[in-house]
């Protein structure tokens, strides 16, 4: 799917000068840095589940 990304004058300037200078697209490294920040944000959410679940365990069980 096509899909247009404006980006400020500075930030575009960092990410064509990281292109060059790893010989990747610009492209590449926005999907790279799209996919590293929802395995963060993923990450997350599974720890603070974990978290729950281990704090809230004998709660977890009676409710059962």
């Amino acid at each position: 799917m096509a899909m247009t990304l404006r980006l400020p004058d500075d930030l575009d300037a960092k990410l064509t000068e990281r292109a060059r200078r790893e010989g990747r697209s610009k492209q590449e490294l926005a999907i790279e840095a799209i996919r590293d920040a929802q395995d963060r944000a993923e990450l997350k959410v599974d720890d603070v589940l974990a978290a729950l679940m281990d704090s809230d365990a004998e709660i977890l069980d009676y409710l059962k």
